[in-house]
């Protein structure tokens, strides 16, 4: 992909977009190709409607002459806002009159079966469902809003294209496959890069074994200054398919590197089976499609065209990111050091990852460790205590709350997710007097 399209507001063709669908009800990723589909219920609809458009736009389902397609949303201002005076009268309302005995309904399925067959739009259906129900005018404003989102969703489904980045990527593969990036929330990313003080032309040492997330999350926050290294212990590179999906440009994409740490280390002749062994069985469990990762129950259509997406031939010649570092940078970084580290591994030991890496963060470099389980961070700061080569030792658990905010009904949210996992920081420091000669 070009430099151009990477700051471009709108969507072209080969770029990954993540898709909404009906409100955060599925979130699906997918590479825009001339082949790309997206099954949404019954029907599959071609997704060459969104090359070109905006990142932000709304499209809903139609049924057309040569079936279903997308058809963009034009927003319209004003919307549903209500005066004094009718919330005064929805606050003297309530349900409490209102029996559910399947009878306040007229319209029958073969009804809407044959609306549909007449080329009846999907918004037409709910309005005549609205209509043709008994109840609906006594319900309070809130109620009827959720009766005609949920039957907006059956009828008349919407999706929004989404920019990918770094947040929206997170929280995608945490509602669904959390498991696939270590059960990473997007507040433990945010604290794990804050803790590692990342920022611009800094060189960061990565150890990431959760898909690439923290590669990429690294990679944006650099915004092409300085490097990122995603280091292996093994011989096997860790995955870092879901980096592809952020849209880099070229120059970020070149900053991102790897390396194997027999590179820096040459007296070490990588004879740790066990961790090869786990690092492989980690990459394994990392199934994940080339093109762009569906988070949906069924990935067979996007996936399947996600493989046929083709580059804009008019784009300048992309940059592959994760090329292996050159000699001149691993030679700076045995000089130098690290600026800071970032170990994101829950298959592996920590303590033992520690005292691989440490040694190649230059002295006053922070880092911090992700892991889904608070043993392995204490055992790793009580060995790094005892040996006094870090200070500023903690560890953080993040927490996070998520509310619903809406007139007269802000609340937290029924369902989310408690836990977090745990971060330990701290800092290196010189340890002996022949390390600062």
């Amino acid at each position: 992909m070009g430099d151009s399209n990477q700051s471009s507001r709108l969507t072209w063709e080969g770029c990954s977009v993540l898709l909404d669908i009906n409100d955060g009800e599925r979130l699906v990723f997918a590479r825009l190709s001339p082949a790309a589909t997206l099954k949404i219920g019954k029907k599959n609809c071609s997704l060459q409607p969104i090359v070109g458009c905006p990142f932000g736009s709304s499209f809903r389902v139609e049924d057309g002459k040569d079936g279903p397609y997308l058809s963009l949303v034009v927003a319209t201002e004003g919307g549903n806002i209500q005066d004094e005076e009718n919330v005064t009268c929805e606050e003297l309302k309530d349900n409490r009159a209102l029996v559910d005995n399947n009878t306040a309904q007229s319209l029958t399925g073969d009804d809407i079966d044959e609306m549909r067959r007449q080329g009846v739009t999907g918004d037409q259906i709910v309005e005549a469902l609205i209509a043709n129900s008994t109840t609906f005018e006594k319900k309070t404003s809130f109620s009827q809003e959720k009766y005609r989102l949920r039957k907006q969703k059956k009828y008349a489904p919407r999706v929004l294209v989404r920019r990918p980045f770094v947040r929206s990527i997170c929280d995608a593969y945490f509602r669904k496959y959390p498991d696939r990036i270590g059960c990473l929330r997007s507040d433990s990313l945010a604290l794990l890069l804050s803790m590692a003080n990342v920022a611009a032309y800094s060189d960061v040492l990565v150890v990431d074994m959760v898909g690439g997330i923290v590669t990429g999350a690294v990679a944006e926050r650099l915004g092409g200054t300085g490097y990122v290294c995603n280091m292996h212990l093994g011989v096997t590179p860790h995955s870092m398919e879901i980096v592809r999906i952020f849209n880099f440009s070229n120059d970020i994409c070149k900053r991102i590197v790897r390396c194997c740490l027999n590179d820096l280390c040459p007296g070490q002749n990588g004879s740790h089976a066990q961790i090869q062994n786990m690092e492989s069985e980690s990459v394994n469990q990392l199934d994940v499609m080339e093109g762009g990762i569906s988070v949906k129950e069924n990935r067979t259509t996007v996936d399947a065209s996600n493989k046929t997406a083709k580059r804009d031939p008019t784009t300048n010649k992309a940059i592959k990111a994760g090329e292996v570092a050159s000699e001149e940078l691993i030679g700076l970084w045995k000089e130098r050091g690290f600026s800071s580290l970032i170990v994101a591994a829950p298959d592996l030991d920590v303590w033992s990852i520690m005292q691989k890496l440490l040694p190649h963060l230059a002295y006053s470099a922070p880092f911090a460790i992700y892991h889904q389980y608070l043993q392995p961070l204490a055992e790793c700061m009580h060995n790094l205590q005892r040996e006094k080569i870090a200070i500023g030792l903690q560890i953080s658990e993040p927490w996070l709350r998520e509310y619903q905010v809406l007139p007269s009904r802000t609340h937290p949210r029924m369902q989310m997710s408690a836990f977090g996992g745990y971060i330990l920081s701290g800092t290196v420091i010189c340890t002996s007097e022949s390390d600062v000669q």
